[in-house]
C-alpha cells in the first residue's frame, strides 16, 4: 500500500516536471533569436534543444536522474534566461509603467 502512494505521488511528480519543460520549451521556442544575443545568454538553439531533449526524457525515458537534471535546466531558464529575455524585449508584465507605480498610479511619496 505504502509502494503504490509512492508510485502515484511519483507519477504526479513526473507530470509536473513534463508539464513545467513543455512550458519552457514554448517560451524559449517562441522568444527571439537576437534576444538571446542581447541578454547574453546561450543561444536559441541551445536552449530549444535542451529543452526538447528534456521533454523527451520525460516522457519516453522515465529515468528519474535525467528527469532531475531536465528540471534544473528548465528551472535555469524559466528563472534566469527568460526574465533577461523579457527584459531585453520590452516585455516584463510591467504595461509601460515605472518601478514607482503602485497600483493606482505613480507612488513617489508626496513629492
Amino acid at each position: 500500500m505504502l509502494m503504490s502512494a509512492f508510485d502515484s505521488v511519483l507519477g504526479l511528480f513526473s507530470l509536473a516536471m513534463l508539464v513545467f519543460a513543455v512550458v519552457a520549451l514554448f517560451f524559449a521556442a517562441a522568444a527571439r533569436e537576437d534576444a538571446f544575443r542581447a541578454a547574453d545568454k546561450q543561444t536559441k538553439k541551445f536552449w530549444v534543444i535542451i529543452l526538447g531533449v528534456t521533454v523527451a526524457i520525460n516522457l519516453f525515458l522515465g529515468m528519474l536522474f535525467l528527469q532531475i537534471a531536465g528540471l534544473v535546466a528548465t528551472i535555469v531558464f524559466m528563472v534566469d534566461v527568460r526574465p533577461a529575455l523579457q527584459r531585453v524585449s520590452g516585455g516584463g508584465g510591467r504595461r509601460g509603467g515605472s518601478s514607482s507605480d503602485g497600483p493606482y498610479g505613480p507612488y513617489n511619496g508626496g513629492r
